[in-house]
């Protein structure tokens, strides 16, 4: 039997999970996707939108998930305050967040023409008239517990909008909020290298 690959642009306030928890005002994965079978590889927090993949397919969700494999994934990430190549460079050596130091990252600046497509947050991001704000685009191989917003805020910007944009070579083109698409088997994650 093949199996199921679908892309879903999972929107803000939704949980990466087909069950409501106790209590939770949340909307989760069940409210969009119909198909029977298939589970989310790795998660977005509910605050975090953008690409996720859903299969049925236990070896890929593997090697998707394990941090060995390294997969990247790449996130852009509305700041607050003006990101800057100092900023960057911080990030791009790896940061102390709670107790550890992450890997060395991608990132760069996105511009306003860049994030001119994409559609307006359910939910409003605040609004400071004094405070600017920036768009930065971060490439991970790591994939720890609210991450990116460590990042960001422990060299100054803290995250208002984070989006995933790509996982590996699987992108949120042809997508918009809350749908999804069916696609052919992605490429595996190769295997890490003996040490």
């Amino acid at each position: 039997m093949a199996h199921r690959y679908l892309l879903f642009w999972k929107p803000y306030g939704v949980l990466s999970q087909f069950t409501p928890e106790p209590g939770s005002k949340h909307l989760t994965l069940a409210e969009f996707i119909k198909e029977p079978g298939v589970y989310p590889v790795g998660r977005l927090d509910w605050d975090s939108e953008g690409l996720m993949m859903l299969t049925d397919d236990g070896e890929l969700q593997h090697r998707y998930t394990d941090p060995r494999f390294e997969h990247p994934r790449a996130y852009w990430v509305q700041v607050e305050g003006e990101a800057n190549e100092e900023a960057l460079d911080k990030l791009r050596a790896g940061v102390k967040v709670q107790d550890y130091t992450t890997k060395p990252v991608k990132a760069r600046l996105v511009s306003n023409e860049q994030v001119a497509v994409l559609p307006e947050r359910t939910v409003p991001i605040r609004y400071r008239a004094s405070i600017p704000t920036s768009w930065i685009e971060l490439h991970l191989k790591e994939g720890r517990n609210r991450q990116v917003r460590r990042m960001t805020a422990a060299v100054g910007l803290p995250t208002l909008r984070l989006l995933r944009v790509k996982m590996g070579d699987l992108g949120l083109e042809g997508l918009k909020p809350g749908k999804f698409r069916k696609i052919d088997a992605p490429k595996l994650p190769p295997r890490p290298a003996r040490r």
